[in-house]
């Protein structure tokens, strides 16, 4: 037996990856605190680095150049994700209200969500306006709006730092496009800027010919540009705001104590409530308040971990004393840069190249991450424990299963006694015939290869459901099954209820519902559901499928290895939340419209060269795989082309023998696909070719990514490329 693993105690949750959080995920990752699970809950995969933003702009930066990789940080320190909104915090209950999922509840807290410029009280910008902040969504329009082509007038609100910075960028951007760049403020430009280096960029906008209109308040802002108040029209086909910064409104509602809506704390970044603490533009620095800018959320990253750990451990808090002056860079659209600071201004080239190698330092942070080496071995072990342990961690969801011929060799033919169980070997469900009703029985299970256990849950119930689903079958009744990480009694009381909560939720949309299930403790989270369904007509099997016949696929295959190098810390955020969100689409409306196919199964941990197969074997016929034709995860395949194979793999690639025709493949990444083992897979069924075209277009109407990916032809039991 193992010995116990630690048990988790204390539920520490940030909320949004900003600067502050970034960098408390990093020193985290660096210096875990046992007894503490971490959750990050941030809208999306990515965070924008806002020192290299105009840098974008401008065109001397790549998009993902911003992007702090939440899900590689996240991995690397040990942290659950969340990808999703946050809405409110409950002080009583302790929970963060998330959009469309279940509370998450907390012991210690602390919010780091940034501010917007969305300007609410300026008619037509909600509409028609692009609000510099958040930097993500920003960078996308941008980005959109330089792709279009056509014309360029670009109207910049607001002439602080910022604005003006943002106006030089896009002016560089612009420089071979007819339009221009105007800069409008309410009030006088650049007013809280040293006369110094206010005169120096007064004179950049001037030679870059970014109009300046100082003075004038915006009365709306239209479709085609806005109006000023003194009744002048600018005509526009890109308006953004980088003025009137506010912070997000659900702070208010909190019930913290904030200023001008931003959370107010004190000099242990603290907030009215002591288990939660708050930094960057968010907060109001009660004792000294500074500027919203990004130096100061980086300063506070160290002292914000510190106090975190404190008051996890009984330590002593740390003050944050933030400096009076700080260095300011100003990009100016070209390759220089404003250094401001103490009244000094410096400009040039030289300037430029030095802000260039404090962002690109600062990213690196970020990038430069190496999973965690595994312990290493006891002195004395026996000769097969390294060959057995691998070279790398075992792959979650269907990488770690075993293989399909492990399996088949263990289960062997049933010798069946009943005669209300009709023998369907190698198929996807148990086939019974209740008081002359025909059912079918599955059962399946996962560890979990993603920390969020709503999302663990809702690709583990979709994966179960596929048995059913790939039989034409209606989800009747299911149990959970689940095992859960040591922790205590609170800890243990949250995760269930996120589970079973989302199950419910899951099953209940599926036709299902929940009857009952089990619990035990375990090293790590599994998720499992047994069910099952009725059949109104005979149930679709693997046998049945005819030469002649079109396979069609519903959902691309390559999750095995995205998730394989998320693990390794390889893959990139974005990547990974596609993957999750294919995994969680539902195959309930597949399974209907394929419901008159002549064989159907869903793919899973054989991948789809061993499922094909096992149609194949049990319909007596061969199959023609169009490889081009097999749509695949986003960067599956340049995850591929690099060597990063899922645990199961070897497995599954050991069937070549009876794939002569992918033995030798001219694209070998992509034919390496073809046995990535899959988590909720989508269903792969042989179709006559005369309702093909029907099919596959009710198929792309129900919203799913479905493909013609080859044929069944006449010949051995094999599969060759088409």
């Amino acid at each position: 037996m193992n010995g116990p693993a630690l048990p988790l105690t204390d539920d520490v949750v940030l909320i949004g990856g900003g600067h502050s959080h970034a960098l408390v995920l990093r020193m985290w990752g660096m210096r875990p605190l046992p007894g503490a699970r971490l959750t990050l809950i941030n809208p999306g995969p990515s965070a924008a680095y806002s020192g290299m933003l105009p840098g974008h702009v401008a065109g001397h930066y790549p998009r993902e150049a911003l992007d702090i990789d939440l899900v590689r940080l996240a991995r690397f320190a040990g942290a659950r994700l969340i990808l999703g909104a946050a809405e409110g915090i409950d002080l009583a209950a302790r929970e963060v209200h998330v959009a469309g999922r279940p509370p998450v509840g907390f012991d210690l807290c602390s919010v780091n969500v940034g501010v917007t410029s969305e300007m609410p009280m300026l008619p037509g910008f909600a509409e028609h306006g692009v609000p510099a902040k958040p930097l993500g969504p920003f960078a996308a329009r941008w980005e959109r709006f330089l792709a279009a082509g056509g014309p360029a007038r670009v109207v910049v609100i607001g002439a602080g730092i910022a604005g003006v910075e943002l106006a030089l960028a896009m002016a560089h951007a612009l420089r071979d496009r007819d339009g221009g760049v105007t800069l409008v403020d309410s009030a006088r430009a650049l007013a809280a800027t040293a006369p110094r280096g206010r005169q120096r960029l007064l004179e950049e906008l001037e030679r870059a010919g970014v109009d300046l209109i100082e003075q004038t308040d915006v009365a709306e802002v239209t479709a085609n540009g806005l109006r000023l108040a003194d009744g002048a029209v600018l005509g526009a086909d890109f308006v953004t705001g980088a003025a009137g910064a506010r912070a997000p409104a659900w702070l208010k509602g909190t019930g913290l104590t904030t200023e001008a809506g931003y959370l107010t704390v004190d000099a242990a970044l603290r907030t009215s409530d002591p288990a939660i603490f708050a930094a960057g533009d968010c907060a109001n620095f009660a004792p000294d308040p500074r500027p919203k800018a990004g130096v100061f959320a980086v300063r506070e990253a160290p002292v914000l971990f510190h106090n975190l750990r404190a008051a996890l451990t009984g330590g002593r808090a740390r003050r944050y004393k933030p400096q009076q002056d700080y260095l300011k860079l100003v990009s100016l659209g070209r390759k220089s840069a404003l250094a401001d600071r103490s009244g000094l201004a410096l400009a040039g080239p030289a300037m430029w190249r030095w802000k260039d190698h404090i962002d690109r330092t600062f990213m690196r942070r970020f990038q430069d991450l190496a999973p965690m080496a595994p312990p290493p071995l006891p002195r004395d072990h026996t000769l097969g424990m390294a060959e057995a342990l691998g070279e790398k961690p075992m792959c979650g969801g269907c990488g770690a299963k075993v293989g399909r011929e492990t399996l088949r060799a263990a289960l062997g033919a049933p010798a069946l006694r009943r005669d209300d169980i009709t023998p369907l070997p190698g198929d996807d469900a148990a086939l019974m015939t209740t008081g002359g009703v025909q059912q079918v029985m599955t059962s399946d299970h996962l560890r979990a290869l993603v920390d969020d256990p709503v999302t663990m849950t809702r690709i583990a119930a979709h994966h179960a459901l596929g048995d059913i689903w790939a039989m034409a079958a209606l989800p009747q009744a299911a149990t959970a099954t689940l095992i859960l990480p040591r922790q205590s009694e609170a800890l243990q009381a949250r995760l269930l209820r996120e589970i079973m909560t989302t199950a419910r939720q899951v099953m209940g949309e599926a036709g299902a519902e929940i009857v009952g299930g089990h619990t035990s403790i375990g090293d790590e989270l599994t998720i499992g559901f047994t069910l099952t369904g009725l059949c109104p007509h005979p149930p679709v099997t693997l046998a049945g499928a005819r030469p002649g016949d079109v396979l069609v696929l519903t959902k691309p295959v390559g999750s095995g290895t995205v998730m394989a190098a998320e693990m390794q810390l390889k893959a990139r955020g974005a990547w990974v939340a596609e993957a999750l969100r294919q995994m969680d689409v539902s195959q309930k409306a597949a399974s209907a419209i394929l419901g008159g196919a002549r064989a159907m199964t869903d793919v899973t941990g054989f991948g789809l060269a061993g499922h094909l197969l096992n149609i194949c074997e049990m319909s007596g016929c061969g199959a023609a795989l169009d490889l081009s034709a097999v749509p695949l995860m986003e960067g599956a395949l340049a995850l591929a082309a690099e060597g990063v194979r899922s645990t199961l793999y070897p497995q599954n690639r050991a069937q070549a023998p009876y794939l002569p025709g992918l033995a030798a493949p001219d694209d070998a990444a992509r034919v390496d696909l073809m046995f990535d083992p899959q988590t909720a897979g989508g269903l792969l069924a042989a179709v006559a070719p005369e309702d093909a075209g029907a099919v596959l277009a009710a198929l792309v109407d129900a919203g799913y990514p479905a493909a013609r990916i080859g044929s069944l032809v006449d010949g051995p039991v094999a599969i060759r490329l088409a």
